[in-house]
């Protein structure tokens, strides 16, 4: 009953010490294998199966979402009418603090904050966030706007809403609606936005949501929507970020993104902007805040839920490359010469703002060598294999 191992040949014992390898690392990587492999399905089902035209069917809100008794506190089905602590109609003119006219305004920038990131909101008023820096130096108007529910600590909660209320009396920038500021009420805070931005600033030319560690190059960013306004097309049917094709939900009830199959069945999303930071036109913007009066928003995950609404409305996403999604830039000047988002910056708001500003910085990317230079930095800083998620290796050539 014994194993003579003797009479074990060497090939033999290669062949074992191999499959007991390839069993350890199938082991080890076993979910990332099966997330690529759900990638792959995901991708079949959204480009040769199916163009998702049965979304508008099984998610519209049916008639007993409208005759229910809780209609009179129905917006969109899942989420109610919650009302306003902190408003600011006038923020966009129309008569208001400025004197300006709703067609003033290039950019309405709404900013996805949560009530205890105080400082995450100083910082952007000082850097790219700041409305005053944009009018004198780039010569238009913007307004930005931090979006927030209320403090999900019941206990904190009075405390925190007089610190709010204290901090809007300053600078005049909170919208706030009575709904509990949660990950899986993100989808609410995107319908904020959309409602907000119809009712009070519908003349926008161009609509953003970024994060509230997301650092926007504000220079790139005008110059951009300004070649856009100027170009054959105008601002019309625009959508533009990071874009996720063919995405699958998660299914791994552990991660944070879970979605279950009671709530979204099939394997593949609609294509979708990474909810880190995208841009919209003014019509776009319109016809999604019109899809979520429609619409069941049970979807927590919020940049999915965006693209199920333009799905249904027939808008595409486009790619930009400088829109980071989840990944940060590079700290080079031969980026930020072209950057218009990076993520994850909740601490180095201030140094990137400065290093990506520097007006030194344009100049070291000119002529001929200067061009080249920055030309091969790109390259080995974008599309050699890190570990540091960033822009994709065609940027390095757009």
């Amino acid at each position: 009953m014994f194993m003579n191992f003797r009479r074990i040949h060497k090939c033999q014992c290669v062949q074992l010490l191999t499959t007991g390898l390839l069993l350890c690392v199938v082991m080890v990587w076993w979910e990332e294998l099966d997330h690529h492999m759900t990638h792959v399905k995901s991708f079949m089902y959204r480009y040769l199966i199916n163009s998702f035209v049965f979304l508008s069917s099984s998610l519209m809100i049916t008639s007993s979402h409208h005759h229910g008794k809780d209609a009179s506190n129905s917006v969109n089905g899942a989420i109610g009418n919650y009302p306003y602590l902190i408003n600011h109609p006038n923020k966009c003119g129309g008569g208001g603090e400025d004197g300006e006219t709703w067609d003033d305004v290039l950019l309405l920038l709404f900013v996805k904050s949560s009530p205890e990131n105080v400082k995450q909101r100083q910082t952007i008023r000082d850097t790219w966030g700041n409305e005053s820096f944009v009018r004198s130096k780039l010569g238009v108007s913007i307004k930005v706007v931090f979006v927030l529910g209320i403090h999900p600590d019941v206990m904190r909660r009075s405390r925190m809403q007089a610190a709010l209320l204290q901090e809007d009396h300053a600078y005049g920038d909170l919208i706030q609606q009575d709904f509990v500021d949660t990950f899986y009420n993100l989808t609410t805070k995107l319908i904020l936005q959309f409602h907000w931005g119809h009712e009070y600033c519908p003349l926008a030319q161009f609509f953003m949501s970024a994060d509230d560690d997301v650092f926007i190059h504000m220079p790139n960013l005008v110059r951009y929507l300004q070649q856009v306004t100027s170009s054959q097309s105008g601002a019309k049917d625009m959508w533009v970020g990071h874009v996720h094709r063919a995405s699958p939900p998660v299914r791994y009830k552990k991660s944070k993104y879970h979605v279950p199959y009671d709530l979204y069945p099939w394997p593949s999303y609609p294509d979708y902007t990474a909810g880190a930071g995208y841009v919209v036109s003014g019509n776009v913007a319109a016809k999604i805040y019109h899809a979520t009066l429609m619409l069941n928003s049970s979807l927590y995950i919020d940049d999915v839920f965006m693209g199920i609404c333009a799905n249904i409305m027939g808008i595409s996403p486009q790619e930009h490359v400088y829109f980071s999604g989840g990944g940060k830039a590079p700290y080079h000047p031969s980026i930020f010469d072209y950057m218009i988002t990076s993520h994850g910056h909740a601490t180095d708001m201030h140094s990137f703002w400065q290093a990506a500003t520097d007006p030194t910085v344009s100049r070291s990317c000119k002529g001929y060598m200067g061009n080249l230079y920055c030309s091969f930095v790109r390259v080995m800083l974008l599309c050699l294999p890190r570990f540091q998620n960033t822009y994709s290796c065609m940027a390095a050539f757009t």
